[in-house]
């Protein structure tokens, strides 16, 4: 094994699962990623990979090494960084796993890059709990209690979910005042892209169970606030999403009253490990920024 290089190669391959996107990234041929890997797996002794006209697929074999690599990878990044903290930089790749859910992020990472320009981000957005540890994530951003008790953290924020229909709608089909009323109108529904299943409303109702209609069913959340603003129907949505169009009156919130769908978010990380420059300086970034004025301030804006 002729160098790091070789078992960086290697992740690539197996994260993106194909020659060319690995080679893109690393800004090489896919040729020479190909010959990267015959080298690697001679060296091993072992094939790493299952290779087809169409797909790239690790063997048994290549998703044990790949756990390790992961892990010397990781280690020797931490080397690196810790011989920069004596010089009191922030640099090196930065590893983050977050929700599909932007609309908060993306301005914060934007933001980020510019300050901290020696940091190299590498995202990955997925509705997918992902394994901090043995993915071989620096931090991830995610949506709900942390259960994970191997992982640090340090809470971000709160929000809420609300129904929103425009009123144009409402005044053509009528507003619901209970949750059972929904069952005569069109509703939006967002699908988890990891499992397929539909997101659940949280409605506080004591009846029968309610099969809400499906009129349309997505997994973008905007896609869903441009049908709604557009008199479409009824969309279940987090209000830091929704808040521009609430704020422009192209849609309100519709059954606040029924509805029980507070959620927050949260920054995790290995802990039991030396926070590394890179690490500390994203940590008390998005700490700062992910909610820039009080929750309080724009959920009133959001309801005046």
């Amino acid at each position: 094994m002729d160098s790091l290089g070789s078992l960086q190669t290697f992740v690539r391959v197996a994260d993106a699962r194909s020659f060319v996107d690995a080679g893109r990234s690393l800004g090489v041929t896919a040729a020479a990623v190909g010959k990267a890997i015959a080298r690697l797996e001679q060296d091993m002794g072992v094939r790493l990979f299952h290779r087809s006209t169409r797909s790239v697929a690790l063997t048994a074999e290549g998703q044990l090494f790949l756990v390790r690599c992961r892990r010397i990878l990781t280690e020797a990044e931490a080397a690196k960084a810790e011989l920069s903290e004596r010089l009191g930089t922030a640099q090196g790749r930065l590893r983050i796993s977050l929700p599909t859910v932007n609309d908060l992020t993306l301005p914060l990472l934007a933001e980020f890059a510019k300050r901290y320009p020696d940091v190299v981000l590498d995202l990955d957005f997925t509705d997918r709990v992902v394994d901090v540890i043995d993915e071989g994530f620096d931090a991830v951003i995610r949506v709900g209690k942390p259960t994970d008790s191997r992982l640090a953290g340090r809470y971000l924020g709160s929000f809420n979910r609300h129904l929103i229909a425009s009123p144009a709608y409402l005044q053509a089909h009528g507003e619901p005042k209970k949750p059972e009323d929904l069952l005569a109108h069109h509703c939006m529904h967002y699908r988890y892209p990891s499992t397929g299943r539909l997101e659940t409303w949280p409605l506080r109702y004591d009846g029968p169970e309610l099969r809400i209609p499906e009129s349309l069913i997505c997994n973008d959340i905007q896609t869903r606030i441009c049908f709604a603003a557009r008199g479409f129907g009824i969309a279940f949505v987090p209000d830091h999403s929704s808040r521009g169009a609430l704020q422009r009156g192209e849609v309100v919130t519709l059954l606040d009253d029924y509805l029980d769908a507070s959620s927050c978010f949260n920054l995790l990380w290995p802990s039991g490990r030396h926070v590394l420059p890179k690490l500390r300086v994203f940590i008390d970034f998005v700490s700062e920024h992910m909610f820039p004025c009080p929750e309080s301030a724009w959920r009133k804006v959001a309801a005046d």
